[in-house]
């Protein structure tokens, strides 16, 4: 196996592991073109775990840092050595990918290295633009080679469907160490402080803040489907993580959900079944 089989190869095993809806949705892809989706799906889950990491927050900086550096080709040391980033530059230079969205990614990701609050739920829905539909929107990109797909409007939306859904699914773990996504903005409409989550303290205001959410995440599901409608049919495997948002959030609304202490989590073979579906009738408005 040559050095970039093997780095393709381990951001297979890392996206399996570390975000499988998007090794789910990736097998949907043809040979040539999954590969890339992985190496973007890996280098997403390689940021997002920088705080895992790291003790200190200047850390986690220094880490990003190396990570704009191997992507601009000058870090420290030899950056080919590691195991996602062979992988990730063969991508780029495949499907000429731009350098500027993974900078704005890891830009945004700077947010998780520290406890603040996210302030308001216009800068949730840009956090999630520049994370989520940017994945989408390059891996448009990659399905074709690096030819235009169009449905930017539709990669935007799609993402931060993906991306409130993820965090509304996530917020037992991120209340554990500390963590706020939940804008501010919505949170004091319904009388939750930061305080009255990291410290599981939650009551009926956090229901309701979470119910505007939902609401929010089903707007944008809604304009993500909406753009779809004539989109290549080859470009349907970056947008599949669209598939299990709807029921994610109907799973959240289940009576005995607790948002503090329930991990939503559906069977790996339900969203195969939701992503099947969907690409069956992907593009066809």
């Amino acid at each position: 196996m040559s050095a970039l089989d093997a780095s393709f190869a381990h951001c297979e095993t890392l996206v399996r592991e570390l975000d499988p809806e998007r090794y789910q949705a990736s097998l949907f892809a043809g040979q040539a073109q999954r590969g890339g989706l992985l190496a973007l799906a890996a280098f997403n889950a390689e940021i997002a775990r920088v705080r895992d990491a790291i003790r200190e927050p200047m850390a986690g900086e220094i880490r990003l840092q190396w990570w704009r550096d191997a992507l601009n080709g000058t870090a420290r040391g030899d950056a080919s050595g590691h195991p996602v980033v062979p992988a990730l530059l063969a991508t780029i230079e495949r499907a000429r990918l731009p350098l500027a969205p993974f900078h704005a990614l890891i830009d945004a990701r700077t947010f998780d290295l520290y406890d603040d609050p996210m302030p308001t739920l216009g800068d949730l829905e840009g956090y999630a633009g520049e994370t989520a539909s940017m994945l989408v929107r390059l891996g448009s990109l990659v399905l074709l080679d690096g030819r235009e797909p169009g449905g930017a409007a539709a990669a935007g939306h799609a993402g931060v469907a993906i991306a409130l859904a993820g965090l509304m699914r996530a917020l037992p773990f991120h209340a554990r160490r500390g963590q706020v996504y939940l804008p501010g903005d919505v949170l004091a409409r319904h009388g939750v402080s930061r305080d009255d989550i990291v410290t599981g303290r939650g009551g009926p205001g956090l229901g309701a803040a979470l119910a505007e959410l939902r609401a929010e995440a089903r707007r944008h599901l809604k304009l993500a489907m909406e753009g779809l409608s004539g989109l290549p049919e080859a470009v349907a495997p970056a947008f599949l993580p669209l598939a299990p948002v709807e029921p994610h959030l109907r799973r959240m609304e289940r009576a005995n959900h607790d948002p503090l202490n329930t991990l939503s989590d559906r069977p790996a073979w339900l969203n195969l079944a939701s992503m099947w579906l969907f690409a069956r009738r992907f593009g066809r408005g």
